[in-house]
């Protein structure tokens, strides 16, 4: 490609650099061209961001890593890196390996090494880098990497926003946008521009990205500004004595006030030093103006050269002023929502659940169905929606006597709403009850994964002191097993081929009531196990790395719970119960010691 990049250019942001990303989006607002940013990897967190395109606030994906990226979204071949100096190098490597196109690093203070391997490994695999210590490139109209161009004002005045007929290219980050505003003053514009990075190993060089610009037939003229120190000057020359560069080139050294300090004195970048008289910005701009490029007597004069350029090639014929294209203002009242929703919608005609029509979920008849969009954004099996919803019923209720029911009875003996007495008992779910489910999953899941024995797994928890969740019963044991158990782990064997984690579970079990027969496999760990084998494979990956944190299966415990608790409720207000009071019998008294 002689240009970086086109107005279909997309891109992977690593780093959750907001301000960044909703410049890269206004820049595409403000250019006429759809959204350029896909997706943003943050290790640490899969949330997604807000951003505006326009008016309009939309969530931009995130993922936890780079491979993660690349194959949820294949299309964006551009990387903006702005990990830390620390990590940065690990980034552009998997960038390289992964196979994308172009990865622009912006931080500074990169090892050299570092950046030595990338450049060795993205020559290798056809990889062209930007940076580090820059703030990236630009093509005109098409693409922005960060924060190119600074802000929305500085961009419209530098008509980044629509194509021109200048190559620029530089060490200097900062310096490249002043020249993008110098350039558009006193041309069209630039076609593209890019800042290399001043270090003294910038992944990529000047000499590139002028052939670029002389194989562009978009461009013009070429403008270039480099710094003391280097070398690659003399490369420049050389093509131009050659006739490899035959476009105009307009170039400036900046640096020529060195000769005025100690020699050792060094210039901004790591790589703004001269060992060698030939390093010297005065060298250099006299070897290239030997050689044909156009190279003002001093910087101040940079501006009116590149003007003098401009209306000669008009003259030629060469080139024509373009037309202004209408820009879209950007929203000055854009603020950003307090509230986000991913799973419902009802600002349509019909509200829909994860995408779906209320309607159509009504016809399906499942309930199932519908969760399984609302919480899990995904279609489930037809096995597992039945399997739900023989969860659902298995625990509606499990008597008067347990903590929830308890507590809803004593609610609505005591004349409360319906609403206050379920919310009553819902309120003991936790550790001790109905919170097993999410407790035995994760910690049989944690264990499986980590390799663990059965026996090991047994003894590890012993020795810690804690009770393994979901092991245990009052009532029921090896000799006397829980029927819901049986029925559940049944179908769940039938309809499911391999059940890894229950498996495991079954195992510990066998330990278990070997030392005493009530400590089995309990309704709640069954439920737990089988579904981490049989629903956590079924859903997005987003989902899937947030499923212990977020508490789902104490969730599904409720939801199947709150229909007992709310039975019990209306059972007690039909036999008008009177309030109720603990007998004091029931109560052990104890106040000041035993009596004599």
């Amino acid at each position: 490609m002689n240009t970086l990049f086109t107005n279909s250019t997309t891109s992977i942001i690593y780093g959750r650099k907001s301000i960044s990303i909703q410049r890269m989006l206004d820049f595409d607002f403000l250019s006429g061209r759809s959204p350029s940013v896909t997706a943003v990897v943050d290790p640490n967190s899969g949330a997604p961001l807000k951003v505006f395109f326009g008016k309009k606030e939309f969530l931009l994906p995130v993922v936890r890593n780079l491979s993660e990226a690349k194959s949820k979204f294949p299309q964006a071949d551009v990387i903006v890196n702005f990990a830390s100096s620390r990590s940065a190098g690990a980034v552009v490597s998997e960038g390289i390996d992964l196979g994308y196109r172009v990865i622009a690093t912006i931080a500074e203070g990169v090892p050299e090494r570092d950046t030595r391997e990338w450049i060795v490994k993205a020559k290798e695999k056809g990889t062209i880098l930007i940076g580090p210590a820059t703030v990236g490139a630009v093509t005109a109209g098409a693409f922005r990497v960060g924060d190119t161009g600074g802000s929305c004002d500085h961009l419209i005045a530098s008509k980044l926003h629509r194509k021109g007929c200048v190559g620029y290219v530089g060490k200097s980050g900062g310096m490249s946008n002043e020249m993008y505003r110098m350039i558009a003053e006193n041309s069209s514009g630039i076609v593209e521009g890019v800042a290399i990075g001043g270090d003294r190993n910038p992944g990529s060089h000047l000499m590139p990205h002028i052939l670029r610009f002389q194989e562009n037939p978009d461009i013009a003229m070429i403008v270039i500004t480099s710094e003391i120190g280097g070398r690659e000057e003399e490369e420049i020359a050389l093509a131009l004595t050659e006739g490899r560069i035959s476009k105009p080139l307009i170039a400036w050294v900046s640096g020529t006030s060195a000769d005025c300090f100690p020699k050792d004195v060094q210039f901004g970048h790591a790589g703004a030093w001269a060992a060698s008289a030939a390093e010297t910005a005065q060298a250099k701009n006299k070897l290239l103006s030997e050689a044909g490029a156009r190279v003002p007597a001093r910087f101040e004069e940079l501006g009116n050269l590149i003007r003098k350029t401009y209306e000669e090639l008009k003259i030629a014929g060469r080139i024509t002023d373009p037309m202004e294209p209408i820009i879209q203002d950007l929203p000055e009242d854009r603020r950003h929502t307090h509230f986000q929703c991913t799973i419902s919608d009802d600002t349509g005609e019909e509200a829909t659940y994860g995408g779906v029509p209320i309607s159509a979920f009504i016809k399906e008849g499942s309930l199932a169905k519908a969760i399984s969009k609302l919480w899990w954004k995904t279609d489930l099996s037809p096995q597992t929606l039945r399997y739900l919803e023989m969860i659902l019923t298995a625990i509606a209720d499990h008597g008067p006597a347990v903590a929830g029911a308890h507590n809803a009875i004593v609610a609505s003996s005591a004349a409360k709403d319906t609403i206050s007495s379920l919310c009553s008992g819902l309120l003991t779910i936790g550790p001790r009850f109905g919170g097993a489910v999410d407790a035995a999953a994760r910690t049989f899941y944690e264990a499986h994964k980590k390799g663990t024995s059965p026996q090991d797994f047994v003894d590890q928890m012993k020795a810690s002191g804690q009770r393994i969740p979901g092991i245990g019963h009052k009532i029921k044991s090896i000799h006397n097993p829980d029927s819901r158990c049986k029925e559940l782990l049944e179908y769940a064997r039938a309809n499911f081929p391999s059940l890894p984690i229950t498996d495991f579970a079954k195992e510990v079990e066998t330990i278990t009531t070997a030392k005493k027969g009530n400590l089995i496999l309990n309704v709640d760990g069954l439920i737990g196990v089988t579904l981490v084998d049989i629903l956590l494979p079924q859903l997005p990956e987003d989902v899937r790395e947030s499923f212990f944190e977020v508490g789902y299966l104490n969730g599904l415990f409720a939801l199947g719970r709150s229909v007992g608790l709310l039975g019990h409720v209306f059972d007690q207000k039909r036999l008008n119960t009177p309030l109720y009071r603990h007998p004091q019998d029931d109560i052990l008294y104890e106040d000041g010691g035993l009596q004599s």
